[in-house]
């Protein structure tokens, strides 16, 4: 059967580009090589982790919050198997919805390993070992990332995983290692803290958060640690010993050094994400990658081959959902015709921990070393009166704005419900807005949003409640 459009991938950036595509009026079909649609993001990614976040935090909240709040229960007990159980009803539930949309939209799912055989030809390898080419006028490839390993550290998910098996640990680790202190490390790390496991953070770089504002990185470091957890910073682990009980990881300074060694009985490898780009024929096909092993595209997504596309984690660019989200309907929309694009300018970033950690836009190294000026409001939690009520005072909001138009360029928060504050940053900057704007419009009190008012207030040193 010939179709308009072979999207191989069914993650966030690949179902997103197929209903996309079908609405636009296209024949569509997708190719998963795994026994649900739905990618990393919502079976072993985003959703599952976001599940085990809030239960933690309930579970937090109910040892340690309730009684100051005039709320007495008795100590809460984990039952982690219900707790894995409430996960997995997360997921099922966010597949169940995929597969729904497939058939709401008339896109045939083609249930295999997909290979690109040249222009408008994916040859689907089932688990039965059985082969189909499937014909088609445009292939988009949407495979996402794979997680990214340490040399000479062997992952068996059992007891040195990746953020996989730390999604599905049987018992709680009582001493949790975790390398690598991006936004996966700390957000798993958490869960288990609050859990009761001891974390210890190697970061290789002298900082956490890498990419990130590094104010905003250097206090919630504060916050983090003040909640019990330790980071080993300009450190790296060079191996681990299996053999005992316990386990025993090599840690060595970044520089150079004698090293020392760290009993942990969990070792969590989070050290970022790598393309996956395995089985899919890309060389043979003529497919270019760039030196990172990501898939070369120009700004229409197209590739080297005439008719095949690319999007998401697969290509340059930040791996998060959303923004493959963006890539997958704005390729749809100019395989269609239309004026697809993606403003990357304006691409929100979360790190769900407590309190969450957001931004949009640019940092102040960015716009320093970019040689942009530009004018900088802040304004803490602890002066915003929902989240002195609420006790949840600790973070800030901070505003980037050109210094001469005023233009906002980046936003970031530290505080509670960061993620859900964000997006009012985001829609103002992809109207061009300026701080100005942002600090005349009326928001509701009591509320944490208000804090995003006095920041752009302060822009212009002219914040109220500071």
């Amino acid at each position: 059967m010939a179709y308009d459009l072979v999207i191989i991938g069914t993650g966030p950036g690949g179902y997103v580009c197929a209903v996309r595509a079908a609405q636009l009026g296209m024949k569509v079909a997708v190719v998963e090589k795994n026994a649900t649609l739905g990618g990393t993001c919502l079976n072993v990614g985003c959703m599952p982790s976001k599940a085990l976040l809030h239960a933690s935090e309930m579970f937090e909240e109910a040892a340690h919050s309730f009684a100051k709040m005039g709320v007495n229960v008795s100590a809460p007990k984990l039952d982690l198997p219900a707790m894995m159980n409430f996960k997995q009803q997360g997921i099922d539930g966010n597949v169940k919805g995929v597969e729904f949309l497939m058939k709401k939209n008339k896109i045939d799912v083609l249930m295999g390993k997909g290979r690109i055989l040249g222009a408008g030809k994916v040859e689907v390898t089932g688990s039965d070992g059985k082969a189909q080419v499937v014909e088609t006028k445009n292939i988009v490839i949407a495979t996402g990332s794979d997680i990214a390993r340490l040399k000479g550290i062997e992952i068996d998910e059992k007891r040195i995983v990746s953020s996989t098996g730390a999604l599905a640990l049987e018992k709680v680790p009582g001493k949790l290692l975790i390398v690598g202190a991006g936004v996966i490390g700390l957000e798993l790390g958490s869960v288990w803290h609050r859990l009761g496991a001891e974390v210890t953070v190697v970061e290789f770089l002298d900082r956490i958060l890498p990419g990130m504002d590094g104010e905003v990185a250097k206090q919630f470091q504060r916050i983090l640690e003040k909640q019990g957890f330790k980071f080993r910073l300009g450190a790296k682990v060079t191996a681990v010993d299996t053999s005992g009980k316990t386990l025993k990881a090599s840690i060595e300074p970044a520089a150079g050094g004698a090293a020392e060694a760290i009993e942990a009985d969990v070792v969590l490898v989070c050290i970022g994400r790598v393309p996956y780009t395995d089985g899919l024929g890309l060389k043979e096909a003529g497919v270019a990658l760039d030196n990172r092993g990501r898939v070369q595209i120009d700004s229409h997504f197209a590739t080297s081959v005439k008719g095949v596309y690319a999007i998401g984690d697969v290509v340059a660019g930040p791996m998060l959902a959303h923004k493959a989200e963006d890539e997958g309907v704005a390729c749809a929309e100019i395989l269609a015709g239309q004026a697809g694009h993606v403003n990357y300018d304006v691409i929100p970033g979360v790190v769900y921990t407590t309190p969450e950690v957001s931004s949009v836009g640019k940092t102040e190294e960015e716009l320093k070393q970019a040689g942009i000026a530009y004018t900088s409001g802040k304004f803490p939690f602890t002066a915003n009166g929902r989240s002195k009520v609420n006790q949840t005072t600790d973070g800030f909001v901070k505003i980037l704005a050109d210094a001469k138009t005023d233009r906002v360029l980046g936003v970031h928060i530290i505080g509670r419900e960061a993620g859900e504050m964000i997006h009012e940053a985001a829609v103002l900057m992809e109207f061009g807005g300026s701080a100005e704007d942002l600090a005349r419009t009326c928001h509701a009190h009591p509320t944490r949003s208000e804090a995003i008012k006095e920041a752009a207030l302060a822009v212009g040193k002219r914040a109220i409640h500071m």
